[in-house]
């Protein structure tokens, strides 16, 4: 008896280990929609968008500005919002939002009206990744032992979208040669496939509205995410948010002016998007292990390196090099924020934890892709450009160093 006991408690243990899975498998199609398309396939356009329409490299660095400002008015709001409709309404009718924004970028030419589009794809993009964030930490609680990767499987549906925009887009591009504009059709492409994965999140996002809200404990003191706490982790993240987004931006840019073939390009985003998939698996212990800013001092140092490689050489093989590590390490960084959270908040707190450093990780990708711009106008080019980003992704590294757990900094009182 005992026994039959034991085995039904196992294959039950194992059932709801298989639906967390399955739940954060689904959501991560958020931070594919969020990230990896709303954000991100902008590199794959923009040198045909700056061809046709006669942009600088500093205008076309604005309108990731733009996306990034709209990020970061949608992170200041995201807690209000997560209080008043919960997170799961919050990730679908974001996603549902920066699908008709994406695809309202196909239907216009003009300067500023492109600027309105992309800020507001960045809003609604900014409300699908902490919403979703916030519910991939709630899967992660529930299932301690695999919360690291239950949160990296989130976070890597960010190359789910780098992938897929990888393949869309040449393709549209393509199809479209002959037509006036013809960039407008991958627009157009990206929203619907945004569409599609809207109606996918409605499946998790109601299974988790019914799961019952953390809340604390009765009789215990309420405990609030307190910014001073985690200040030299937000300054670290700042400048992450600084210096990776140079690199998303105007990396395809830089392949194409060193003569860098369509498939080559092509074959070098997918398998930047296959890196970031596998990066749930290859740092899960080290978000497990560690409760101070570690992790993030760490991919942050490595992802300056990958941004470097490509200012330094045009060699294939070290371009390739930095695209696999800079996919491999750049998403675990923002997934590395969310375990110092989760690690030294309760979950009452976490929703305001995740929206602060959304909130700093926008503010620092409004700065990067207009700077990086401006630098790759001058004498230097892109090159140098790339070189200030992963000086600035260093710089945070140190920072986040210093960055101490909840218990150590009791501990040291």
């Amino acid at each position: 008896m005992q026994v039959i006991v034991f085995s039904r408690r196992k294959i039950t243990l194992h059932t709801s280990s298989r639906q967390l899975t399955a739940l954060a498998l689904a959501i991560a199609l958020g931070a594919a929609i969020s990230l990896g398309i709303t954000r991100f396939a902008y590199g794959l356009l923009l040198p045909s968008m700056r061809t046709d329409l006669g942009w600088s490299y500093a205008l076309a660095g604005a309108m990731n500005t733009a996306n990034a400002t709209g990020y970061f008015l949608g992170a200041l709001a995201c807690p209000w919002l997560m209080r008043r409709f919960g997170p799961s309404l919050l990730l679908v009718a974001g996603a549902l939002l920066a699908s008709v924004f994406m695809v309202g970028s196909g239907f216009v030419t003009q300067t500023e009206g492109l600027l309105a589009q992309r800020l507001l794809a960045g809003m609604a993009s900014a409300l699908v990744f902490v919403a979703g964030g916030l519910l991939a930490a709630r899967l992660g609680a529930r299932d301690p032992l695999r919360s690291g990767l239950l949160l990296g499987i989130y976070y890597g549906g960010t190359g789910v979208g780098i992938l897929l925009s990888s393949l869309l887009v040449p393709v549209a591009l393509e199809g479209a040669q002959a037509a006036l504009h013809g960039w407008r059709w991958a627009w157009w492409a990206l929203g619907a496939l945004c569409g599609l994965f809207s109606l996918v999140l409605v499946w998790p996002a109601r299974v988790m509205a019914a799961w019952a809200a953390p809340v604390a404990a009765a009789g215990a003191v309420p405990v609030t995410f307190r910014w001073r706490q985690f200040g030299f982790g937000l300054a670290g993240y700042t400048l992450f948010g600084v210096g990776y987004i140079g690199y998303m931006t105007f990396v395809v840019a830089l392949l194409r002016s060193q003569g860098r073939s369509a498939t080559e390009i092509t074959v070098f985003y997918a398998l930047l998007g296959v890196a970031v998939m596998a990066s749930s698996r290859i740092w899960a212990r080290l978000l497990d292990r560690f409760h101070d800013g570690r992790p993030l001092a760490l991919l942050n140092g490595l992802l300056g390196l990958a941004t470097l490689l490509p200012a330094l050489t045009h060699a294939w093989g070290w371009v390739m090099l930095s695209g696999l590590l800079f996919g491999g390490v750049f998403l675990s960084v923002v997934a590395s924020t969310t375990a110092l959270v989760r690690h030294n908040l309760p979950q009452s707190a976490w929703g305001q934890g995740i929206s602060a450093f959304t909130t700093v990780f926008a503010a620092g990708q409004i700065v990067g892709p207009t700077v990086v711009g401006w630098i790759a106008d001058g004498p230097g080019g892109l090159e140098r450009g790339l070189v200030f980003s992963a000086c600035a992704l260093w710089v945070g590294a140190a920072l986040a160093l210093r960055q101490r757990g909840l218990m150590q900094q009791a501990a040291s009182h």
